[in-house]
Order: C-alpha cells, then structure tokens, then sequence
C-alpha cells in the first residue's frame, strides 16, 4: 500500500525559497555539465511520431502548430522508447484552466492511471493537488504555476543505496527551482516509458517540449 507523504504548504515554500539561492547555483553548474551530455528529443515538433494513444477512442492528441495537444475522453500518449532506468526529463507543459494532466515516468508501454510514477500538472481543478506533485508520494498544494501558462517539469531519478538501504531518488523541479528529493525506499515502480495524461473533457494539455538524458547506473 502506498504511504502518501504530505508537504505543509507553509513549510514546503520556505523550504522552496530559502533554497533558491543553492538552487540557483546548483541549476547554473548542472546547466554547465549538461554541455558535455547528450540530451535525446522525444518530441520532433512536427509529428506524433515515437508516440502512441492507449485508452479510449474519444480522446485526442494531435500536432498542432508544432505543440501536442491532448483533449477529449481519458487516455495516456506513450512514448515507445526505452525503457529507461536512471535519467534526467524535461518536458515544456500547459494545462488550461481547471484542467488535469500528468507527466508520467517509469510506466509500462499500455499504462492506466495509477501505472509509474506521475508529476501533477493541475493549476485550477478541483483536485487540490497541485503542480510539482508527486502524485500520491509527495504532494504540494500552493499554486505554483498559473493556468494557460508555460512551465518547464525536470525530473531527475536515480537508483541509489542510503544507509545500506537500496533506493530511488527522484527530484522534482519547476521552472528552475527544486522542490524536493523524495527517496523511494520501496522503489515502487522499475525502469519504464515517459507518459503524459488526458484526464477528463474539460482539460486541455500541451506539450511543446519532451527530451531525456540517460544517466549511468
């Protein structure tokens, strides 16, 4: 059974920006790294090539002026690549207004919702959980993202030993700022493909941005 571990609103944007100057600095050094690794585009901007719709006919995802655009009934677009162990993510997302999606990693190839693990895209629904969720692992509830607005997800998962206890690290960051690390002593899904959520009619989601960098074991 999964144990939901609850942030304080209060507490988790202290925490967020009293740690935005470490943050800062810790984004301007990865940045540098990151011009000597290789990040793989998931996404062409063009096609839904490398993609694939699993769920119900009546949900959509189309190109649409080199952006995804998912609406309609609830499914889940797969990425058929990987899977994937240890990695750096990064996606550009929208979700309108009282909309719904998610940004899912280590999910299997025909996924439902509750298969892998899901970054929350929700600005406005009447799901109070928000934005940089963790979806029933780690859960922020302040709006940190205003709807209808551009935002960058970075995810970065890690298998790791901690104590002598093996784990999966996993950080969650919004625009630049790092909200968390949540380590995963069940390690409770194994390597798998990146997802994104159709979750009911009355959202829109758009995707203009979708690449990973595979990190050593």
């Amino acid at each position: 059974m999964k144990v939901a571990f609850h942030v304080r609103p209060l507490l988790l944007l202290t925490m967020w920006v009293g740690l935005t100057p470490a943050i800062t600095t810790s984004a301007d050094d990865s940045a540098s790294s990151s011009s000597e690794e290789s990040w793989t585009t998931l996404f062409d901007g063009k096609t839904l090539e490398g993609w694939e719709k699993v769920g119900r006919d009546d949900s959509h995802w189309e190109v649409e002026d080199g952006v995804i655009k998912g609406t309609g009934r609830p499914s889940m677009l797969v990425n058929t690549s990987g899977p994937y162990k240890n990695f750096r993510y990064r996606c550009e997302v929208k979700i309108n207004d009282g909309g719904n999606s998610g940004v899912y990693f280590r999910t299997t190839r025909k996924p439902g919702f509750m298969d892998g693990y899901e970054a929350q895209v929700d600005s406005t629904h009447t799901d109070p959980i928000r934005t940089g969720s963790l979806y029933g692992f780690c859960h922020v509830y302040p709006q940190l993202v205003k709807p209808d607005t551009w935002f960058t997800y970075e995810i970065e998962v890690k298998e790791d030993n901690w104590r002598g206890r093996d784990m999966l690290r996993i950080k969650i960051t919004v625009d630049g700022n790092e909200l968390y690390e949540y380590m995963d002593f069940e390690k409770t899904y194994g390597p798998g493909h990146f997802a994104f959520q159709q979750h009911d009619p009355g959202s829109v989601v758009h995707i203009r941005k979708a690449e990973v960098m595979p990190l050593a074991d």
